[in-house]
Order: C-alpha cells, then structure tokens, then sequence
C-alpha cells in the first residue's frame, strides 16, 4: 500500500518551540505562582486603549473583518509617512514572513540569513524547497559582509534583523549603507525590526530612508506585539513599494488579520504613554538586570530589545529546568545555535528580583 509523500522541504524543518507557556509549568511541577520570561512579552500588559478598542469591537464578532485592513494600514501610514498602498499588515510578523516566502521563492531560489537569528526565516525557506544559505555571527551580531559575498545569481531574499533574536545586537547604519551598496537590486532585502522601539543606539539604521528614497528591492517589517503588549492578537504590518508588497496579497490569506486586532492595533498605535511608559521600564529593568549579573559573574551580551543573551555554561539545561521546577521560564538558546546561553525577557521589576533569586541559587561565580 503506498502511503502521502511529505514534501521534501518538511525534511529540513526543525518544530518551532515557542516559550513554555505558564499553564504546562503549573501543571508539569505543581506550582500556582509560575513567571514567564521566555517569550519577549511586555510585563506592562496591553494598551489600555487597546483593550477599551477590543470591547468596544466584541458584539462585532458574528461579522469578518474588513480584509483588506483598511483603517489598520490608514493609520499605520499615516503615523509612518507613507501612502496606503506602501503598508501591508499580516497575522504578527510571522505572518508577512509566510507571505513573503510564498510569493517570492522556489525551488530554484536562494535564502541568506544569519544563524543565530529568528528561526522563522528558515522555517518556511524549506516550506517553499528553497536554499537556505546561512552567514556566521560576528560579535553575536549579524555579519552583513559576509551576507554580501553570500549572494549568488539565486539569491531572491536577505533577512536582516535588526536588533537580532536572540542575541540583541544591533547593524549599525554605515554598515548597512555599505551592506545596500554591495546588494543587487533583483534581490529583495528584508528589514526585521521586531524591537525597533527599544533602540536607543544613535547609529541605529533609518531603513525606512531606502523606501522613501525608492529603492524598489526593500521591505521594512515591524510588530506591534512586544513595546505595544498585543502578542495575544498577533500583529505584524510591512513598508515597501506597492510593487514589492503586491504579490504578498495573492498569497496572503484573506481575512489574514481578525476583527480584534484591527481594533486594538489602530487604538495602539495612538496611546503613547502606553509606549513611553512600556520603553522606560525596559530600560530601567535593564539596568537593573545588568547589575545583578555582574554580580552573579554571569557574562551576557549588552541588549538594543527587551530581552538579554546571557552565557550560562554547560551546565545551561540543567539550570533551565531547575529554574522551571521554581516557577521560572527562561528561553534556552539550544535552538538557536547556542546551547550554554538563555535568553531572558526583561520583566516587571517583581519579576526581575525573583529571576535573580532563583539564579542565585542555582549558579555559582565560577559557573
């Protein structure tokens, strides 16, 4: 009896492994008092406009939402300085990663990105039998020399991210001018800027100056899930040209982006104090953070995001779970190509001081 072939790019799929959720913790140890600090989330919740759009929205439920996202992309154009039809919005910034790799790859094309970076990129790179073609870390950051000389006759998409996940680093904007200089206009250059909100560096690249310049072979993607706290509705939108983002709306799906975070993206984006007060605290938190692991001896690469690289050891699975039977989640790096690292989401400062307590007690100055 013959059996359903898989397709062929499913053999180089690794599963994605989003953070432990706080539920299975609490079921798997036990514990009623369970911290989450693996998933990049915002400690200071969602936009209280946000939530006040959402209820607002809910005896709207029994209707599809506009998918074409009308008001959503106005608003984001507007707030941006773009026209309507340089603005397209898809289901988190995953989503427009899966539309991008549909409409833009085959068998036949070439996909750079870093390792070390956000696994998503690979992910539907080999749902679409594409080459994945993937350029060492410099510093933990990404090397866009390297991407340069990677670029072949075959090469259709760079992703750079900008900060990086999960290392939080940054590409600074001389090097991505010569990075620009060096790629051909037949291959499209996505900015990932997933943590844009959080970066203070002065050196921080304006990509969205390509766009408004008309360089026809940049997309600029972004979130509203980590600064703006929508993670639970998932929300991604996208700058390019009309002619790069085209494609992606044959292949998208057709009510892509729901009801609700249409509502709550729209009302997001106008709060804020929500975002100063959600980039403040990051940064406060951060510093805090720093200290404590100077103190524990613990190395750790200096963070432009909401979250921070920090070099365990060898003994890094075994803190992790010892850290999880304490009602602790942190994001182990294994799959990300650094096995003695976490990556530790800056929380509520409560959660902070417990996520230094239970270190304390499980790593010792000398590892």
């Amino acid at each position: 009896m013959t059996s359903v072939k898989r397709q062929r790019g499913l053999d180089a799929m690794k599963p994605y492994e989003p953070g432990k959720p706080i539920a299975e913790v609490q079921r798997e140890y036990g514990l009623t008092d369970v911290i989450k600090l693996a998933s990049n989330e915002n400690p200071s919740g969602p936009s209280p406009k946000a939530v006040a759009a959402i209820e607002r929205a809910l005896p709207g439920l029994n209707l599809y939402p506009d998918a074409q996202s009308y008001n959503l992309r106005q608003t984001i154009a507007e707030r941006m300085g773009f026209e309507l039809e340089q603005v397209s919005v898809g289901n988190g910034a995953d989503g427009i990663i899966t539309q991008l790799c549909l409409a833009y790859l085959d068998e036949e094309s070439e996909v750079i990105v870093s390792r070390s970076s956000f696994p998503v990129y690979d992910r539907f790179t080999h749902t679409m039998r594409a080459k994945l073609v993937k350029t060492p870390l410099k510093d933990y950051g990404l090397d866009l020399e390297a991407m340069a000389r990677a670029i072949t006759a075959k090469t259709k998409l760079i992703f750079v991210c900008n900060p990086n996940n999960p290392t939080g680093t940054i590409v600074t904007a001389d090097e991505v001018d010569a990075f620009m200089e060096r790629v051909p206009g037949r291959v499209l250059v996505i900015f990932d800027e997933a943590y844009y909100e959080y970066v203070e560096a002065e050196n921080y690249p304006d990509s969205l100056q390509y766009v408004r310049e008309g360089r026809g072979n940049v997309l600029t993607m972004r979130t509203l899930s980590k600064s703006y706290g929508l993670a639970g509705v998932r929300l991604g939108y996208a700058i390019s040209t009309p002619e790069i983002l085209a494609p992606l709306y044959q292949v998208k799906e057709i009510f892509a982006v729901n009801l609700l975070a249409q509502a709550a993206g729209i009302a997001a984006l106008q709060d804020e104090d929500f975002l100063k007060q959600s980039v403040t605290a990051n940064r406060a938190g951060k510093r805090f953070l720093y200290g404590e692991f100077d103190r524990l001896g613990l190395d750790y690469v200096e963070s432009h995001t909401n979250f921070i690289l920090v070099k365990i050891g060898p003994r890094a699975a075994q803190v992790q779970q010892r850290l999880l039977a304490r009602g602790v989640i942190v994001r182990p790096c294994v799959n990300y190509g650094l096995p003695d690292f976490f990556r530790i989401s800056i929380g509520s400062q409560a959660q902070n001081i417990r996520l230094i307590e239970a270190l304390k007690k499980e790593v010792a100055t000398n590892g």
